[in-house]
């Protein structure tokens, strides 16, 4: 069992910059896949980003390639996404979920845990 729960949402102007945090409990969450989605209103969940379980591999969507940074401290439990240039259509909330294997995947039908989410607006 893992459980998570994002933080580091907020309003920010546009170019701005947020780092949101993922923490997790739960003794598998070293060897799990995690994986970034945001959804914003009306539309589907997307995924934004994923990150393998030692973090040796990532992969993003090309919305936010270049902008968007995954990364993972095992230490601490924790998996970052650092957001750079951010535009107003990235505004959306953001869930951090994680799956029951090391191989980083961008379908959210691939993972099993999913955190509450954190509502990030950009402003204009």
């Amino acid at each position: 069992q893992v459980q998570l729960v994002e933080s580091g949402g907020g309003l920010v102007q546009a170019g701005g910059s947020l780092r949101l945090s993922c923490v997790a409990s739960g003794r598998t969450f070293s060897s799990s896949a995690v994986g970034w989605f945001r959804q914003a209103p009306g539309k589907e969940r997307e995924s934004v980003a994923a990150i393998n379980w030692n973090g040796g591999f990532t992969n993003y969507a090309y919305s936010v390639k270049g902008r968007f940074t995954i990364f993972r401290d095992n230490a601490v439990n924790t998996v970052y996404l650092e957001m750079n240039s951010l535009k107003p259509d990235d505004t959306a909330v953001y869930y951090c979920a994680a799956r029951l294997s090391p191989i980083a995947t961008i379908s959210p039908y691939d993972y099993t845990y999913w955190g509450q989410g954190t509502q990030v607006t950009v402003s204009l």
